[in-house]
């Protein structure tokens, strides 16, 4: 889920990748692994903004993340 970008005090434009501010990403779950059974698809979880990696499928990106970078599930 993308974040919005914001304005400083000073008038500078930041994006998600440039705010130190926000340690966690908020997603919706599009699949599980067939060993993970605390969250289902369509779930909305938070996990740490620096965790797994990014992939591009039908020109839609994705992120694949490991259970133990999830913090909550929503």
């Amino acid at each position: 889920i993308k974040e919005a970008t914001t304005k400083t005090k000073g008038g500078l434009i930041l994006n998600e990748k440039s705010r130190e501010d926000i340690r966690y990403r908020k997603a919706t779950i599009v699949s599980v692994g067939g060993e993970i059974v605390c969250v289902d698809r369509n779930d909305t979880i938070y996990f740490d903004r620096n965790a797994g990696h990014g992939i591009e499928i039908e020109n839609e990106k994705l992120h694949v993340i490991k259970k133990q970078d999830v913090v909550f599930v929503l």
